[in-house]
């Protein structure tokens, strides 16, 4: 499907790993411009040689605000047609073996910074009357998952103000929507195995095994797959969808509204 992103520009942050270099694939698919955010300077840079003059590297780290301002530096004055809010999450962890600092660490990489970068691109959207953001959360927000709470609390915040936001500027053109992924072929998958072969005293082959088993598909999910939903979310052809979180979880959520 042709979803008329080509030259159209769009920040990704998280773009060198997991999910969020499955979105960005698949925008570079599509023949979009890309401004990809990582702090790994040489992925970030080896994307660039391999995609040069459709994708712009920006290394730092989007917790911070120096960064946040350096990525609307560099969109400057051009039309921005979207963003992928998307980093990393925080360590498997059961509540009882939580720090409080660790907490507010969470609130921090989990929250704050996505509050502050969403306040830095939304006036740009409402001058232009369109755009398009899409967060990358975790199906967590919907079913908690074992020796997750630091995820499993603090992501439910990022739905709440993005389900606030979504109604107060639907009426620009702008929509805002979350992706839920459960388990997808990426490092933060591998830390959760790591976690249950320790609990259960498995192998971390075996652990994989076990999660594979409570996912009725039956598969661990492809970050590229991931990426074309998170393309059309991108596109103008989802206009009609804002304020949604989206389980792409192969069936494991099991509530009615899952």
């Amino acid at each position: 499907m042709n979803l008329g992103l080509k030259n159209k520009l769009f920040i990704i942050t998280g773009a060198t790993s997991g999910l969020g270099n499955g979105v960005a694939k698949a925008l570079l698919n599509e023949n979009a411009n890309i401004i990809g955010v990582a702090r790994n300077n040489e992925k970030i840079e080896a994307i660039a040689k391999e995609f040069p003059g459709q994708f712009e590297p920006l290394t730092g780290d989007v917790f911070l605000t120096e960064t946040i301002q350096k990525i609307m530096q560099q969109v400057g004055n051009r039309y921005l047609h979207g963003i992928l809010i998307n980093a990393g999450g925080p360590p498997a962890k059961s509540f009882l073996e939580t720090e409080l600092s660790e907490w507010d660490t969470a609130y921090n990489s989990l929250l704050r910074w996505k509050v502050e970068l969403t306040k830095a691109v939304v006036p740009k959207f409402l001058s232009q009357k369109y755009g398009r953001i899409v967060y990358i959360e975790s199906s967590s927000v919907k079913q908690p998952v074992a020796n997750l709470v630091l995820s499993n609390s603090i992501r439910l915040a990022v739905v709440g103000f993005v389900k606030t936001l979504s109604q107060e500027v639907a009426k620009y053109g702008i929509t805002l929507n979350i992706l839920a992924p459960g388990f997808h072929n990426t490092p933060a998958a591998h830390r959760l195995y790591v976690k249950r072969s320790n609990v259960d005293n498995i192998t971390i082959e075996q652990a994989e095994t076990k999660y594979k088993s409570e996912i009725p598909v039956g598969a661990i999910g492809d970050p590229n797959d991931f990426g074309t939903l998170a393309a059309w979310l991108l596109s103008s052809l989802s206009g009609y969808v804002t304020g949604q979180t989206i389980s792409v979880d192969g069936g494991a959520v099991k509530g009615i509204m899952g």
